[in-house]
C-alpha cells in the first residue's frame, strides 16, 4: 500500500467512526453519554483533519513531517475516577440504547485498532510512526468504550478489572 492508499484508508476509518459517534451522541438521553459521544466524535474529527493536512503534506512534498498528535478525550484513568462517582448514583433505567451504541463503537474502533496495527507493521516509510501514534489513540478509544459499555451493562467488570464475584 501507498502511503496515499494507507492515508485516504485511513480517512474512510476515521469519518466512518466519527460519524457514529455523532450519530450516538444526538440519539442518546444520558447526559454522561452524550458527553462520551461528543468527546469522541471531536477527537475523530481532529483525526480527519490531521490526515488530511498529512495528505496534503504528502502529495506536495513526498514527506510527512512528525506533528505531535493530542488527543482531546481524557485519560482512561480520568475517565475511571469519574465513572467511579457516577457509579454510586446510576439510575436503574433502561440503558439498551446506550449499551447497543458502545457495542457498535467498540466494534468500529477495534476495526480501525487494526487498520492502524496492520499500517505500522506494513508501512517502512515516514507514515509509521504517525500510524503507531493513532494506534495507541485508538487503542485508549477501545479501553474507554469498553469501560462504558461494561458500565451501563453491570457486568461487574471495570477496565478489565473484575469488581465483584458472586461466590
Amino acid at each position: 500500500m501507498t502511503p496515499t492508499e494507507a492515508i485516504q484508508a485511513a480517512i474512510v476509518y476515521e469519518t466512518k467512526i466519527r460519524d457514529l459517534y455523532q450519530d450516538s451522541a444526538a440519539s442518546t438521553r444520558d447526559p454522561t453519554g452524550i458527553r462520551v459521544f461528543s468527546l469522541l466524535a471531536e477527537d475523530e474529527q481532529r483525526h480527519l483533519d490531521y490526515l488530511h493536512h498529512k495528505l496534503a503534506q504528502w502529495n506536495e512534498t513526498g514527506m510527512i513531517g512528525i506533528d505531535d498528535l493530542k488527543s482531546v478525550v481524557p485519560s482512561a484513568r480520568m475517565i475511571r475516577e469519574e465513572m467511579a462517582v457516577l457509579k454510586e448514583t446510576l439510575s436503574k433505567e433502561d440503558r439498551t440504547d446506550e449499551k447497543r451504541m458502545l457495542a457498535k463503537a467498540l466494534a468500529v474502533e477495534v476495526e480501525t485498532s487494526r487498520f492502524y496495527r496492520r499500517m505500522v507493521d506494513e508501512m517502512t516509510d515516514d507514515t509509521r510512526p504517525m500510524f503507531s501514534r493513532f494506534l495507541e489513540i485508538e487503542n485508549e478509544h477501545i479501553e474507554i468504550v469498553q469501560a462504558e459499555l461494561d458500565f451501563v451493562s453491570r457486568t461487574g467488570y471495570w477496565f478489565d478489572i473484575k469488581e465483584f464475584d458472586m461466590e
